[in-house]
């Protein structure tokens, strides 16, 4: 079956602005222009391939769809460029944890070629390979080994966090020590509402289901990390960031010499890309320079 590249182009627009206005305004095109270009390659697809929600949505078959279009995207930037052509602006997307844009990722973007416009999405490391199944990034910092289909999987080391608190919530929740009923009344603040550090770590802690306190939802990572040290509520802090925080006086650590390493991955399309092949190599070698060596299964709970 061949598709039409300006209704493959179509249906990742939608996917990628939500809307079939936005996407029109992305192509220069009126949204009845949009519209039809998609019925026309759902019709040869012989199935819906995006869902009209708010934002829109690709179904399984559309995910394979707008995953092809940034393929053939790609691979026509690249090819333009062997022949010595102007091949104009790449547009890569790239799905990274917060954690890892608030401290080691962004040194693998220095010096990235002009002709490259990144795409950041933020989200959590237990989300961003989905992602990837959506066809809505073209690689990801990931928590998830499995290789998502129709991609390759690189370790990259592992994010070690501690349990820290304000000295004054430590003295009040804690002044016994991390005892079960402790973790279950101490109020606690979580990236969102799908950010389970908080609970991993103290699941392997009690060794049994991890009961806490009220959870807070702080989806910013400067927010986050100035609100537990506020005292809002305690919460998991990457180490570099813990250990900065312990000097000062500012935080203190719940449960000394215990911690959660994550395992990070890189998953990207198979699809080989100079453009691709080139972020690969600079995200392992960010990424090498900061993280933990994987020694272990990944989300382990260890001491020191």
């Amino acid at each position: 079956m061949r598709f039409d590249l300006a209704q493959l182009e179509a249906l990742a627009a939608v996917v990628d602005g939500g809307t079939f206005d936005a996407a029109a305004r992305s192509l220069h095109l009126t949204p009845s222009a949009v519209s039809q270009r998609v019925r026309a390659l759902e019709q040869q697809a012989g199935q819906v391939l995006v869902l009209r929600t708010r934002p829109c949505r690709p179904t399984p078959a559309g995910a394979v769809l707008v995953r092809l279009a940034g393929q053939v995207a790609v691979l026509g930037a690249d090819a333009t460029a062997a022949l010595g052509l102007d091949a104009g602006l790449v547009r890569v997307g790239v799905a990274v944890n917060a954690d890892s844009l608030a401290t080691w990722f962004p040194a693998a973007l220095v010096g990235l070629g002009d002709e490259v416009v990144l795409d950041l999405h933020r989200e959590d490391q237990d989300r961003t390979a989905q992602l990837l199944r959506d066809g809505a990034v073209m690689a990801a910092v990931t928590a998830d080994a499995a290789p998502v289909q129709g991609c390759r999987v690189r370790p990259l080391g592992a994010m070690r966090y501690r349990a820290m608190a304000a000295p004054a919530l430590a003295a009040r929740w804690f002044g016994d020590g991390p005892a079960p009923a402790a973790w279950a009344a101490a109020p606690v603040v979580a990236f969102t509402g799908d950010d389970l550090l908080q609970h991993r770590f103290v699941a392997a802690l009690v060794g049994g289901p991890a009961e806490l306190g009220p959870e807070h939802h702080v989806p910013s990572h400067p927010a986050y990390v100035a609100l537990v040290a506020d005292g809002l509520g305690w919460g998991m802090v990457s180490e570099h960031e813990a250990e900065a925080f312990a000097r000062s006086g500012t935080l203190v650590d719940l449960v000394p010499g215990r911690w959660l390493d994550v395992e990070l991955y890189w998953q990207r399309w198979s699809v080989r890309a100079a453009v691709l092949d080139d972020l690969t190599d600079r995200v392992v070698a960010a990424a090498a320079a900061e993280l933990r060596p994987v020694t272990s299964s990944a989300g382990r709970l260890a001491c020191g």
